[in-house]
């Protein structure tokens, strides 16, 4: 009963179809509507397509999954990109996994497949239960679902020998009720998401700025005169971010592109709403290029920060914003100090640019009186990830680019309510003041001994200290990194549940049993007790926003993520704790109240989150130039340099996204703006090293990764692509090349995985 999937072939076996072009020099237009509408079209039909699209990212519509851009005030009939598209088109599907497809297909079979072919079998109707011993889910009621996991949770020793992992497609309402379902179990192991993509900037801005979130709206970029792009892909990754670039080009501003490979959505812009992005030519975006080594981005930002103070003393008063610094600014004149001895050759060598290219982005900045700087994973999976978000703090501090319209700093979460888990509490460290108003609201005394993240939670699971692993969405041992070590230790759990919508690999790599239990998707109406329920997300600029389902569910009997928390807490808790787990499941306005009382800038939740278009939390650095921080001024910091020193013959390897895919999810087969189609087995690497190492285009390679102290690991049978990478550089898709990246390699402070400075050979095959 498994679904044919035209051109796949078992795990780790290389792709025979596989074809590589010349890469786009321009994204969206034409090619992406049609890209977009005919998967829909065929898998949805016109009406189902019809219903959904017209209602993705309205103001009374569903929030879109695919990732958390913001709404602009003024929204298109069609106010979606390619990925959003595709997005909606694989969870509203109404294809659906048959019954008989469990005795068909062992655990041992389907970890032989791709997380394609398992996320193209449909979605997820009916709860199975994989006994010990056994190596078949079958189907069981949700009664007994609930009675296993509630059996294993009360059985437990020790609260914190238990783990609860959360994606970032979990809604506000869900967050809330999850995280005191999990500290009223007694425990705040809550490793989520962002610690495998955004903690490092949480932890730096948190720490400079008090307020790990973005500092801008939507419609600063229109108004700035300079944005500046780091380590993003906005082309394939947030699609609509190109929209606000427009904008900023259209109203006179400059962009200044910062990424080791080319990106076709920041060379030009066809905006299919537009006639030029129809027959024209479309937007060119970059202004400027700069293609730096990985890892360079740090020592970048202090060369130009040490220009900024080098053109103020050359004309006193004239560069830096002396009134704001004086004003909100602690630590500036040490700061100055270390960054006007920044040693220029370590930077060419950090960076792999020129002096030229470094000069030219500092002028760029000086000249600018509003100015952006907006990054992504490319920085903040770096070692000193949380340093470089530091020195993008400085720069910006130095000309009072913080709490003014046109200005600021803005991080781009990945997932769409990312931001929104943590505002609601979703974190193994959330401060007292926090846990205080919980504990004080349901009436009991919350856990204050910090929890495991993502990585400490393999690591404890590698120790034995984890015994079972609840996972709210995701696909935590496709997304963490050392994978045949995320892998193994999860399989030393005795019991690893699954909240989900379709298969994925963490629903084939068990504990000694395991439970799958199917929920509602974002796109379907969600009928409880009360009537028709909605939930609320949170964007990247702190919008916060309500989101209805358009479609009635694929199958019946499916609970949605709030029903399931709530049945979760009352099985393990059992019907006579205080909390009315029961009257949240029939109401979510129950926990919109609660919510209102505990969470800073929801006290008017009931009525703020109904308003067309929603409500903007209070943002002090964006607000009122007021810093939450130990000093309560704006802090700027000393970071000592660092950069990674490749030894001869290796390459810096970074994990990268293809076009169609959304996180560890893969729509198909082709990553269309770099040229590569029916496949995923390939490593970018530039011609000129791949002349140096002596090996051709299409050669096949196994891509070592090395690391101090540790057995190599391995990344086999890819096929070299020839490609305009910075020098010295390469990079692999992910999930797949996550083997290759150590469990111990996370940056500091934030313990991020290093997935985007990977020392590796390439071994011909």
């Amino acid at each position: 009963m498994s679904r044919k999937v035209p051109g796949d072939v078992p795990r780790g076996v290389p792709w025979p179809e596989l074809e590589v072009h010349e890469p786009k020099q321009v994204a969206v237009g034409v090619p992406a509507i049609l890209h977009a509408m005919e998967p829909a079209l065929r898998e949805l039909g016109p009406v189902r397509t019809a219903r959904l699209m017209t209602a993705i990212n309205q103001k009374d519509g569903f929030d879109c999954m695919s990732c958390a851009w913001p709404d602009p005030g003024h929204r298109n009939t069609l106010e979606f990109c390619e990925n959003g598209a595709k997005a909606v088109t694989w969870e509203a599907t109404p294809r659906t996994v048959p019954s008989g497809f469990w005795a068909e297909n062992s655990l041992t079979s389907l970890a032989g497949r791709t997380e394609y072919w398992l996320g193209q079998q449909g979605r997820l109707v009916e709860p199975v239960y994989k006994p010990v011993g056994e190596d078949h889910y079958r189907p069981v009621s949700w009664a007994e679902a609930f009675e296993v996991v509630g059996a294993a949770l009360r059985g437990l020793a020790d609260p914190d020998r238990a783990a609860f992992y959360t994606s970032g497609r979990t809604a506000n309402e869900t967050a809330f009720l999850y995280g005191l379902f999990v500290r009223s179990y007694g425990t705040n192991n809550l490793p989520d998401c962002s610690n495998m993509c955004h903690e490092s900037t949480g932890t730096a801005l948190g720490q400079t700025l008090g307020i790990g979130k973005s500092t801008i709206t939507y419609d600063d970029f229109a108004r700035a005169d300079l944005v500046i792009v780091m380590g993003q892909n906005p082309g394939t990754n947030h699609p609509r971010m190109l929209t606000a670039l427009e904008e900023c080009k259209r109203a006179g501003g400059s962009v200044v592109a910062v990424n080791p490979l080319p990106e076709a959505g920041l060379i030009r812009y066809k905006n299919p709403q537009r006639p030029r992005g129809v027959v024209g030519r479309g937007t060119p975006i970059a202004d400027a290029f700069l293609q730096i080594r990985s890892g360079g981005d740090m020592a970048l930002l202090q060369a130009v920060s040490k220009r900024v103070l080098a053109a103020e003393d050359a004309a006193p008063g004239t560069v830096l914003d002396h009134e704001f610094i004086e004003a909100h600014v602690s630590g500036f004149a040490g700061t100055a100090e270390h960054l006007r001895a920044v040693d220029d050759e370590e930077v060419l060598r950090a960076t792999g640019l020129t002096l030229e290219e470094i000069d030219d982005l500092a002028a760029r900045y000086v000249a600018a009186d509003r100015v952006i700087i907006t990054w992504a994973m490319g920085l903040t999976q770096q070692r000193k990830a949380v340093d470089t978000i530091r020195e993008i703090v400085n720069l910006l501090l130095l000309r009072g680019n913080i709490g003014r319209p046109g200005a600021g700093a803005s991080p781009i979460r990945g997932h769409s309510n990312v931001q929104g888990d943590r505002t609601m509490g979703i974190w193994e460290r959330m401060p007292d003041a926090f846990l205080d108003r919980l504990g004080a609201e349901f009436g009991f005394d919350p856990p204050r001994r910090p929890g495991f993240d993502a990585v400490a939670t393999v690591q404890a699971m590698q120790r034995g200290e984890i015994e079972v692993f609840f996972a709210l969405g995701g696909n935590f041992v496709g997304a963490i990194s050392d994978t045949l070590a995320a892998e193994a230790a999860m399989r030393g759990t005795r019991l690893s549940v699954q909240v989900s919508t379709k298969l994925n690999r963490s629903h084939v790599v068990t504990g000694e049993a395991a439970l799958i239990l199917p929920t509602l998707g974002r796109t379907e109406i969600d009928l409880q007790a009360s009537g028709p329920q909605f939930v609320s997300v949170e964007d990247s600029v702190c919008a916060v926003h309500a989101s209805h389902g358009a479609v009635p569910p694929v199958a019946p009997g499916l609970l949605s993520e709030v029903a399931i928390v709530s049945r979760l807490a009352r099985a393990v808790l059992g019907a006579d704790h205080p909390v009315d787990w029961a009257g949240f499941e029939a109401d979510y306005d129950r926990i919109r109240t609660h919510i209102a009382h505990v969470v800073p800038g929801f006290e008017n939740f009931h009525e703020d989150v109904r308003r067309a278009g929603g409500f903007v939390l209070p943002n002090g650095p964006r607000d009122s130039r007021t810093f939450a921080t130990v000093t309560g001024r704006a802090m700027m910091t000393v970071n000592e340099l660092e950069h990674l020193e490749c030894p001869p013959g290796r390459l810096i390897l970074q994990t990268l996204r293809s076009h169609d895919q959304f996180n560890t999810t893969i729509y198909g087969l082709n990553d269309r703006y770099r040229g590569v189609r029916r496949g995923r087995d390939v490593v970018f690497v530039n011609p000129h090293d791949l002349r140096a190492l002596g090996l051709e285009p299409g050669q096949r390679v196994d891509v070592v990764s090395e690391w101090p102290g540790e057995p190599d690991r391995v990344l086999p049978d890819q096929r070299l692509v020839e490609y305009p990478t910075a020098r010295g550089c390469a990079a692999a898709y992910y999930p797949e090349a996550n083997v290759l990246v150590p469990l111990a390699s996370a940056a500091l402070e934030s313990n991020t995985p290093v997935s985007k400075a990977i020392v590796v050979r390439l071994v011909p095959r």
